[in-house]
């Protein structure tokens, strides 16, 4: 379909949308959603919304607009070019408003308040969660809300304070600092290696049992067919999750081989790292708003997350591979797994 603009129509004979009446801005959210993803099943998945919901407040939101903003057909959802008009007037009070919600942050007492933290869920759940007491000793009138998740947060939106993320974001409106990188290994545990023996090449990791996470920003599915060429997950999978938890601790307990960070040998389930080169490095990234990073209590996270994946202070993050074998020689900090808030396994076996 092509625009008004593109078909020469002139600017006074485009039609006209109600906006000076919306009174809805959940509705205008929604509506924004559904742009973004491209379809109203999407918009609902990340809404956490049921699809009708998402319909019946587009159609309440057509009706303050008192126009048709999208058409629908058996090829999906497309926005009509009146509903183009509406999505650059409802961006506009979507960046009105999170300036007035920063704003009123910023005013706030500097050192109390809130500070919404968005990060991966293993990072979130062996890393960061542990080592938060530091944070909460130095600044004990702030309150983290941690949120763990693969979905990746867009900050510009006003979805997190400060977001971690394993893919660099792509908005341009935002502060990005590179933190370090994870570098991921083939496990297996203790009882598997007894049972199956311990693969050394991808020729012999097919004749294996594989546990492994499928989640946003892993892009696991490619991940497998380039390992993998020509090989069915279901010829190699055994089990499959959307959590690092359940994934690490399914390996562990010798579900099969799995892939996890370097740093898993610290996570307390006895894991061995296995001498099959997988070399699929993460970069980690921390986003943040402009605004954002003005407010005391943000700034103060910002350096802390910073300090906290310090490639200087903890080797797993560097930018060069360290095998897990040589952390003691290359990390002079408390005991690993005390550091990770991992736990011993040794009494379960």
């Amino acid at each position: 379909m092509h625009s008004l603009a593109e078909r020469g129509v002139p600017l006074e004979e485009r039609p006209k949308t109600n906006i000076s009446g919306l009174s809805d801005w959940d509705a205008a959210r929604i509506f924004l959603e559904v742009v973004r993803c491209g379809s109203f099943r999407s918009a609902a998945e990340r809404l956490s919304l049921s699809i009708n919901a998402v319909r019946r407040r587009i159609d309440d939101f057509e009706r303050q607009t008192g126009t048709t903003l999208f058409t629908r057909d058996v090829h999906g959802t497309h926005l009509t070019d009146e509903g183009a008009l509406v999505v650059s007037a409802v961006e506009r009070m979507e960046a009105a408003t999170f300036d007035v919600l920063r704003a009123s942050d910023s005013m706030a007492n500097a050192l109390s308040g809130e500070v919404r933290v968005a990060v991966t869920e293993g990072l979130g759940t062996f890393w960061l969660a542990p080592r938060l007491v530091e944070f909460q000793q130095a600044y004990p009138k702030i309150l983290v809300d941690l949120h763990c998740a693969m979905r990746s947060a867009d900050v510009s939106r006003h979805e997190a304070d400060v977001a971690i993320h394993l893919s660099r974001p792509s908005a341009l409106d935002i502060k990005l600092v590179r933190l370090g990188r994870m570098h991921l290994m083939f496990w297996a545990s203790e009882k598997y290696i007894a049972k199956h023996g311990a693969p050394r090449s991808a020729a012999e990791l097919i004749k294996h049992r594989l546990v492994l996470q499928f989640a946003d920003q892993l892009a696991a599915k490619e991940s497998f067919e380039s390992f993998f060429p020509g090989v069915s997950e279901r010829d190699l999978l055994v089990m499959k999750t959307n959590v690092s938890s359940a994934n690490y601790w399914a390996v562990a307990n010798g579900a099969g081989i799995g892939v996890f960070p370097s740093y898993a040998i610290a996570l307390g389930g006895k894991l061995i790292p296995l001498e099959v080169e997988l070399n699929r490095p993460l970069d980690i990234w921390l986003s943040y708003h402009p605004g954002s990073g003005r407010i005391p209590r943000v700034r103060h996270m910002i350096d802390w997350l910073i300090d906290a994946f310090n490639p200087a202070r903890f080797p797993w993050f560097k930018e060069e591979f360290v095998h897990p074998h040589e952390f003691k020689d290359s990390y002079m900090g408390e005991p690993l797994t005390q550091l990770f808030g991992g736990f011993s396994t040794e009494e379960q076996r």
